[in-house]
C-alpha cells in the first residue's frame, strides 16, 4: 500500500509551482489521513506548518522553496516516498509563552525557535529576570532578551551572538539583545526544565512587546517561558542530514 502524502505550500511562485508539480506526480490527501506532511517553502513556512499540524499524527518533511532553509531538505521530485521512508526523525518540544499585558489580559503562544522580548519604544527596556522563582538579575537594560530552543539556536539567537545548542543538550539559551547594563552580559545557558519569568520594569515609559515565533503581543508587563514537553513536533530530514549534523556544520562555516 502506497504512503499517503499531504502537501502544503507557501504563497510564493516557486512554492506554488512545486506544489503543482508534486501533486501531479504523487497526488494529494487530507492532512488527517496523511502518513507524511510535506511543507514547501522556507524556514518561516516550516514553523507555520509545524504549528498548524501539531495535532496530526504525521511527521513533517520540508523541501526548500525559500531562502535559508535550515530546517528544510533540498527540493527534489524523484523518489520522494523512498526519501520519506528512509528519513531521520527529530522530535522537538516547543516553548510555551504566557504573557501578562499591562491591562491584565493574559495571552499564550507556542514557539519552536524562540520567545523574544523587544523594546517597543525609543528607550531601552528595563527587565528583571527570574529563573525557577529565584531572582537572577535585578535589572537588565537592553533592547531585549530571548530564550531559544536548540532547534532555534541558529536563528535569531545566533545572530544576536548566542550559542548554538546541540539537539540532545536539554538546555535553553537566554541571550541579551544589545545589553547596555550590565554591558558585558550576553546571556546564560539554562536547563530545559527551567521556568523563566521576565518582568518589564517601568513598562509605561519603556514599553515592551513579546514575540513567540512571530506571534506578537504589545504592552507586556511580564512573560513566563517554559518547555512544553506534552507537545512533540516530528520533523524529518534526509538520511545523514539531520539537525544534529546541520548544527555542527553551521559552527564550521
Amino acid at each position: 500500500m502506497s504512503e499517503k502524502i499531504a502537501f502544503l505550500a507557501a504563497d510564493t511562485d516557486s512554492a506554488q509551482a512545486a506544489l503543482h508539480e508534486l501533486t501531479e506526480i504523487y497526488g494529494q490527501c487530507d492532512f488527517k489521513e496523511a502518513d507524511y506532511i510535506v511543507a514547501l517553502g522556507g524556514d518561516g513556512f516550516m514553523l507555520q506548518t509545524l504549528h498548524l499540524c501539531q495535532n496530526f499524527r504525521a511527521p513533517v518533511y520540508g523541501m526548500n522553496r525559500g531562502t535559508v532553509g535550515f530546517m528544510m531538505n533540498a527540493y527534489e521530485t524523484d523518489a520522494l516516498p523512498l526519501r520519506l521512508s528512509n528519513a531521520e526523525e527529530q522530535i522537538i518540544n516547543p516553548l510555551i509563552m504566557k504573557a501578562t499585558l499591562v491591562d491584565g489580559k493574559v495571552e499564550t503562544a507556542l514557539a519552536i525557535n524562540e520567545v523574544s522580548l523587544l523594546r517597543a519604544g525609543p528607550q531601552a527596556a528595563k527587565l528583571q529576570i527570574w529563573v525557577d522563582n529565584r531572582q537572577r538579575m535585578d535589572e537588565l537594560v537592553c533592547d531585549g532578551v530571548l530564550v531559544a530552543t536548540p532547534a532555534g539556536s541558529t536563528a535569531y539567537n545566533y545572530s544576536a551572538h548566542g550559542p548554538i545548542l546541540p539537539m540532545g543538550a536539554d538546555v535553553l539559551a537566554m541571550t541579551a539583545l544589545n545589553a547596555y547594563r550590565p554591558r558585558r552580559w550576553r546571556g546564560a545557558l539554562l536547563p530545559k526544565t527551567a521556568v523563566v519569568r521576565i518582568d518589564v520594569l517601568d513598562n509605561t515609559k519603556r514599553p515592551v512587546m513579546a514575540d513567540a515565533d512571530s506571534i506578537s503581543f504589545k504592552n507586556v508587563k511580564k512573560v513566563e517561558i517554559s518547555s512544553e514537553t506534552k507537545i512533540q513536533h516530528r520533523i524529518l530530514f534526509n538520511e545523514g542530514h539531520g539537525l544534529d549534523e546541520r548544527l555542527i556544520q553551521e559552527q564550521f562555516v
